[in-house]
């Protein structure tokens, strides 16, 4: 066809497309280069099915895509040498683009950027976000069909010119706009292409390779290739070594600590999916891991944004997922309601869980090893996701205070005998600080009662999940009363105090507790033996745990604005309490002495009142 040289009008409905392009488009304008190189990705895909099958019998060597910047002209030029475009192709695939109508189009998309690109194929025409005139300068893998160069400078007009070309394939030659000149330097377009083009399955090659010499940067004659084209998870399980999966991760995240493990996904059906998910070591919070995983299809970046796109929980985990069934350039909202998203997300979860399921059963010490590093993901899955819920209540774990793992099960039947209440309900004793609660811990033991470590981040949140899945069973914190009623076997014995007795002591003892800002003390009695402590200061299980959680929910922020309350129990048959109760006048030193060791063995002795403390038993081991 001899065209020679024609002039158009793109064929739209709006009035001007890319001043729409240019303002809805402008917060997220860097996908620009994304597009255009996946654009040339696909050009030569092209070219080698049709070498494949055949059709193509020319020269197939050095298919790279070169990304070159000309700092004279102003440039940004994208060069493939894939099948190139005729002039017919330029009028149907850039010269046409039908909006259903410029009111829907705008009031429908211009909040979110890559749906308008995704929904109107309009990858090419990003190029227009950052550029005052573009031209395609092309010749096609037909040999008898003429090269074409297209131009047009942000208008609907173009014009189209038959040229010379004898290199087969396609440059999009961008005009940096002065408002974009950030698109002409060589470090903010290499970190571009490392963020989107990474893992493209054909090198992409940006400029020379480098390395410093006599104290310069010297440029070498080796092209400098930015993209890795054959990622790990495009292999075969069966081919990689751990070498291979650990030297992977850190090709991702270089300064990282190495990853626990990972579960390395491939499946073909109902959907495609690939990738591999890594397990870091999360430690303990849970809020500075999150978004780690980088979302593909086929093999070009989308984004690291997932959370909605799957379970909350595996945001935590790090590496890749890559499906042609995710759409590159859609909004999150329309991932998270597509079928194939959610099919896959179910998917991962199962995966995830079996992984983890076989790892417990082929290497349980290995597991336990790695368990406080791991904890936090897996209370998270227990808690946000019932399906992994229910795997995982065969492989979760508590530890003791004896620094003992057990399986939920195993645990069950270690304090079946010992530890369920006159009610029939399993109490789970644990502490959140081994050192603070020492003594609660020492008088359980005294028991024969165990006691499990729970001082995690989402530990409050675990053990409300699991007194829901557990049958008759709750958990109790060993200073959250004392200990005959932690888990009280029989009705406790009666206290015999007349209203007046009651309000005399409980008055002799409030009046002795020093300030303590936002802290209520409630005073109770109880007989507990001569050699229990005179008294105990307890805090309501139920109050501290909603305080907590407060702390990090907001739904429950009302617990979070009530006064910090503590049952201060005294013990009526301590030697000492029945000499306060006796001489009521003379024992105000020790009641002072009682409240602040008690106190004290909360770590609740602060400030003016422990200087107090020390003062008073430095002048009474003076006075000996």
């Amino acid at each position: 066809m001899d065209i020679q040289k024609q002039t158009g009008h793109i064929g739209v409905t709006t009035e001007n497309i890319f001043p729409i392009i240019k303002k809805f488009l402008y917060s997220d304008h860097e996908i620009f280069l994304r597009e255009l190189v996946s654009n040339a990705v696909d050009a030569t895909q092209k070219l080698k099915t049709l070498a494949s099958i055949g059709k193509f019998k020319g020269d197939l060597e050095n298919l790279n895509i070169c990304v070159k910047i000309n700092e004279k002209d102003k440039t940004l030029i994208i060069s493939d040498k894939g099948i190139g475009l005729s002039a017919e192709e330029i009028k149907k695939y850039i010269n046409q683009i039908a909006f259903s109508g410029a009111n829907d189009f705008l009031n429908k998309y211009k909040d979110n950027t890559n749906s308008i690109i995704g929904n109107f194929g309009l990858g090419f025409y990003s190029a227009f976000m950052v550029s005052k005139k573009v031209e395609i300068v092309t010749k096609s893998w037909e040999k008898e069909i003429s090269a074409v160069k297209w131009e047009c400078d942000g208008s609907p007009e173009y014009t189209l010119t038959e040229i010379e070309k004898e290199v087969r394939g396609t440059d999009v030659i961008l005009h940096i706009s002065d408002e974009s000149k950030e698109f002409l330097e060589k470090n903010r377009i290499e970190s571009l292409l490392k963020k989107y083009c990474h893992f493209l399955p054909v090198p992409i090659v940006f400029g020379k390779k480098t390395e410093w010499k006599d104290n310069k940067l010297i440029e070498l004659e080796e092209d400098n290739i930015i993209n890795n084209t054959n990622p790990l998870w495009t292999n075969k399980p069966a081919e990689l070594t751990n070498e291979n999966y650990i030297q992977f991760y850190k090709e991702i995240y270089p300064f990282s600590e190495d990853p626990l493990f990972w579960v390395h996904l491939n499946i073909d059906y109902p959907f495609n999916l690939t990738g591999i998910l890594y397990f870091p070591k999360v430690g303990g919070n849970i809020n500075l891991k999150k978004n780690k995983i980088q979302l593909y299809c086929n093999q070009v970046y989308v984004t690291d944004s997932i959370e909605g796109i799957v379970p909350d929980f595996l945001t935590l985990l790090h590496g890749v997922i890559d499906s042609p069934n995710i759409p590159l350039n859609v909004s999150r909202s329309y991932l998270q309601s597509d079928s194939n998203v959610k099919k896959i997300s179910t998917y991962i979860t199962k995966k995830v869980a079996d992984r983890l399921d076989e790892i417990f059963k082929n290497n349980r010490p290995q597991f336990e090893e790695k368990w406080i590093k791991m904890k936090i993901f897996i209370h998270y899955g227990i808690i946000t996701d019932e399906k992994f819920c229910e795997r995982a209540m065969k492989f979760v774990l508590v530890e003791n205070t004896n620094g003992k793992f057990f399986t939920l099960d195993e645990y069950k039947s270690l304090i079946t005998d010992n530890q369920i209440d006159k009610d029939q309900i399993t109490i789970y004793l644990y502490t959140t600080n081994q050192q603070e609660q020492y003594t609660y811990i020492d008088a359980a033991k005294e028991k024969g009662y165990d006691v499990l470590v729970m001082n995690g981040q989402l530990d409050n949140h675990f053990m409300n999940k699991l007194e829901q899945k557990l049958d008759k069973t709750r958990f109790v914190r060993v200073d959250a009363d004392i200990i005959e009623n932690l888990i009280k076997k029989n009705e406790s014995k009666k206290v015999e105090l007349t209203e007046e007795e009651r309000n005399a002591l409980t008055s002799i003892f409030k009046s002795a507790i020093p300030q303590m800002g936002k802290i209520n003390f409630t005073v109770g009695f109880e007989h507990l033996g001569e050699k229990t402590n005179p008294i105990t200061i307890t805090q309501n299980e139920f109050m501290r745990r909603m305080k907590e959680m407060a702390e990090v929910q907001s739904e429950v922020n009302f617990y979070g604005d009530m006064p910090v309350s503590y049952v201060m129990t005294i013990n009526l048959d301590a030697p000492l309490v029945k000499k306060i109760k006796m001489d009521k006048e003379n024992t105000k030193h020790i009641v002072d002495q009682l409240i602040d060791l008690a106190l004290l063995s909360n770590g609740m002795l602060k400030g003016e009142a422990l200087g107090k403390f020390i003062k008073r038993n430095i002048d009474s081991i003076s006075k000996q």
